[in-house]
Order: structure tokens, then sequence, then C-alpha cells
């Protein structure tokens, strides 16, 4: 499929009514693996990427170095729509990097608001809409309704704000103002507030899950009862793979 198309539908697939569950992957291996086992789309996630490379996350790679990861898991997959983590941006303006994450053939992004590139420092609600903002300029100027998923790391900060809830709320609508088709406030703590912010954000909600243990919320069958849209699993699956591979070949150490 074309670009276009990918991107469609992978948009289509937030709207189904029923939970969108993206694995994230890391290479072309794992990619193929799990489009082999029948999942639709995928997702990059930055940190499992970053660690089959033997770099770090937070923008340790280079955009060039993730966008060459991003470029083989999507040529091994070139039937299936793939978003990918693309941290802050590396610094690059919004059309920048949505021509080149393109190019490297990714129809949706995830961008967060943890500046890494500037000593971690977190964008302000304007400054992030913004970026959010011109990412949807782009993507819609380049005629591909790319999937702006954005991340706001509110609750990993959460000891610097008084209502952390508020904040996050304030800035993931801003983000939907501006064009994200997907929102993500990572690290969300508790159901209670969960709900909350599925009650007052008008788009598809993205909360993270570990593949073996299931979410905050629990697993699958709960998330879908509570209207959740999406569901990723960051570096979780690379996790837990790793402790299945030791014990795998462990017995077979001398």
């Amino acid at each position: 499929m074309d670009l276009t198309s990918l991107a469609r539908t992978l948009l289509d697939l937030h709207h189904t009514g029923r939970t969108l569950v993206l694995p994230n992957v890391w290479d072309a291996w794992s990619a193929r693996a799990v489009a082999e086992a029948d999942f639709p789309a995928l997702s990059i996630g930055s940190h499992p990427l970053a660690d089959s490379r033997g770099q770090g996350d937070k923008e340790d790679m280079s955009l060039d170095d993730a966008l060459d990861g991003v470029r083989r898991i999507c040529g091994a997959v070139p039937d299936v729509p793939v978003t990918a983590d693309l941290e802050a941006g590396y610094g690059v303006a919004p059309a920048e990097l949505v021509e080149r994450m393109l190019e490297a053939g990714a129809v949706g992004l995830n961008v967060e608001d943890t500046v890494h590139s500037e000593g971690g420092r977190m964008r302000s609600v304007a400054e992030h809409a913004d970026y959010i903002g011109g990412l949807r300029q782009a993507a819609d100027g380049a005629g591909v309704d790319v999937v702006i998923n954005a991340r706001t790391d509110v609750f990993l900060r959460k000891a610097e704000f008084e209502d952390p809830v508020a904040e996050a709320i304030t800035r993931l609508k801003a983000c939907e103002d501006a064009g994200a088709r997907c929102v993500y406030p990572v690290g969300v703590p508790d159901v209670e507030t969960l709900r909350t912010l599925l009650d007052e954000l008008s788009g598809p909600v993205n909360v993270i899950a570990n593949p073996r243990i299931g979410s905050v919320v629990g697993p699958l069958e709960e998330l879908q009862a509570m209207g959740v849209h999406r569901v990723t699993f960051g570096p979780k699956l690379q996790q837990e793979l790793a402790a299945d591979l030791k014990a795998l070949v462990s017995h077979w150490r001398a």
C-alpha cells in the first residue's frame, strides 16, 4: 500500500469501537513476528529500538539512527501501518521531521513534551501544541493523514505540578485542538485518573501496558470495557522477552 492508504488504515483502526493494541517492535525480526501474529499495525518504541542498537533512550540516538531503524522495520512489513516514537523531535523543525519520517515509511509518530536535547526541560502547553500543530500542517501538506500521538510526561514529573491531572488535561486538549489524532498521558497512576482523562478528552487515548501483566487498570478486557482506544507496550515487550531468553539459554551454560 502507499503511505496515504497506510495512514488512513492506521487512523481508522483507532475508531473501530475496539481497543487497538500496537505492540512495540525494535527491528525487522520483531516486526515480522508481530505482523505474523495478525496484528494490523505496529509501533516502534524509541527505548527498545535504542537498546537494539546499543544506544540509550532520550535521544541518545541521532535522528539518522532512529530513522535507519524505522526504515528497516517499515521495509520488513511494507503492507502494515507503522507508527514510530520520535521522542521530542530530535531538535528538528516539524516539517523536516514529517518529511523524513514519511521517507522512512512510517505513517504515525509519538512526540513527547520533554525536550531531551535541551537538558530535559518540559515544553510549555502552548509550545508543545504549536509543535504538534506544525506536524499536522506538514502532514496535511504532504497529503498523508499522519496519526500524531501527542504524549505528555506530566505524570512522570508530577512533583512539578500542583494538580497533575488538570495539567495533563490542559496539555492534551491543546494537542487535540492542534491536530493530534491520539493523545498519550504516559504513566497514568490509577484507574480513577484514567476515567477522568477519558471523560475529559475528545479523541483516542493511548495507555501503556506490560504484555505479561496488563496495565494499571488491568488486562485488555478491562481496558476495552473502560473505552480505552489504544494500547502500546513501550519497552515492556522487549524487557519481558529478555527474561524468557535468559531462561531459555541458562541450562545450556557449561
